[in-house]
C-alpha cells in the first residue's frame, strides 16, 4: 500500500502543473462564452445599476460630494467592479457543476498537483472576468472620460489584480458548496456587501465613523481606490498612495489565491459526488 501511495506521490511530483492549469483555463474561457446569456447577463445587469442609479442621483450628487463632476461618472469605476464581481460569481459556479457531473472527481484522481487544478479555474475566471471588464471600458469615452495609455496599463493592472483577488475568493467558497442555492447564499451575505461597502456607490470620506471603518478594512476598498485615482486624478481624496492602494490589492489576491489552494489541498475536503 505505501509503495502505491509513494509510486503516486512521484507521479503527482513529475507532471508540470501548468499543463493541467492551462487545460482548465481554457476550458473555463470556452465554456463560458458558449453560453451567451450568462455573457450577456454579466454585462447587462452592472450597465443597468449603472445607468439607473447613476442618472437617478446624477443631479443629486455633484462634484462637490464626489469630486468627479457628477454621480454617473464616480460610479463607473464602481459598475466595473461589479462586472468583475458578477463574472466571476458565474464562473465560480463551475466549482459546484463540475462537482455534481463528477468532472471534478476526475481531475481530483489524474496524477497532478492541486495548484494546478487550482491555478486553472481561477486563471480561467480571472481572465473572463478582466476581459469582461475592460470591454465596459468602451463606454467610458461616451460619457466624456478619456484615459491615456499610462492610465489604462494602471486600470489593466487593477482590474486583473481585482479579478484574481474575487475568482480565488469565489473558488475558496465554492469548494465545499454541494448547490448553487448554498452559493447564491453566501454571494448574498458576504461578496455583495463587500462590493457595496468598496467606496463602489459613495466616497468613504463622506462616511460615518463606523462605516467608514469598516470601509478602510474592506481590501476592495483599495482596489476602488486605485481606479478612482487613475480615472479621475484629482478626484475624491485617496486612502492611499496609488501604488500602496494596489499593493494592497495585490496582498488580497494573494491571501484569497491561498486560501483557495489551501481548502483544495486538505486531503479531507476531496469533493463528493
Amino acid at each position: 500500500m505505501s509503495q502505491t501511495v509513494n509510486a503516486a506521490s512521484v507521479a503527482v511530483s513529475r507532471v508540470n502543473p501548468f499543463l493541467p492549469a492551462f487545460t482548465l483555463w481554457w476550458r473555463e474561457v470556452v465554456r463560458f462564452y458558449r453560453q451567451p446569456g450568462r455573457v450577456a447577463g454579466v454585462i447587462a445587469s452592472p450597465l443597468l445599476f449603472w445607468i439607473v442609479i447613476g442618472a437617478g442621483f446624477g443631479t443629486s450628487l455633484q462634484s462637490g460630494a464626489t469630486g468627479t463632476g457628477n454621480f454617473l461618472h464616480y460610479f463607473f469605476p464602481g459598475a466595473l467592479i461589479m462586472i468583475v464581481l458578477f463574472t466571476s460569481i458565474f464562473t465560480m459556479m463551475s466549482v459546484i457543476e463540475d462537482r455534481n457531473k463528477g468532472f471534478l472527481l476526475s481531475v481530483m484522481v489524474a496524477p497532478v498537483h492541486r495548484s494546478g487544478i487550482v491555478l486553472g479555474k481561477v486563471l480561467g475566471g480571472t481572465t473572463l472576468s478582466a476581459i469582461q471588464g475592460l470591454l465596459f471600458l468602451v463606454l467610458a469615452p461616451l460619457i466624456g472620460i478619456r484615459l491615456g495609455l499610462t492610465q489604462f496599463l494602471v486600470v489593466v493592472v487593477v482590474i486583473f489584480l481585482t479579478a484574481f483577488a474575487l475568482t480565488a475568493l469565489g473558488f475558496a467558497i465554492a469548494w465545499r458548496m454541494d448547490s448553487n442555492q448554498a452559493f447564491h447564499a453566501i454571494i448574498n451575505l458576504f461578496l455583495i456587501p463587500l462590493w457595496l461597502l468598496s467606496g463602489a456607490l459613495f466616497p468613504v470620506a463622506g462616511s460615518t465613523g463606523w462605516l467608514k471603518f469598516l470601509m478602510q478594512a474592506n481590501p476592495l476598498t483599495y482596489g476602488m481606490d486605485a481606479l478612482l485615482q487613475t480615472i479621475f486624478p484629482g478626484g475624491p481624496a485617496p486612502l492611499l498612495p496609488l501604488w500602496s492602494s494596489i499593493a494592497v490589492l495585490a496582498g488580497f489576491a494573494a491571501l484569497a489565491f491561498l486560501a483557495g489552494f489551501i481548502i483544495a489541498e486538505r486531503r479531507g475536503t476531496l469533493p463528493a459526488a
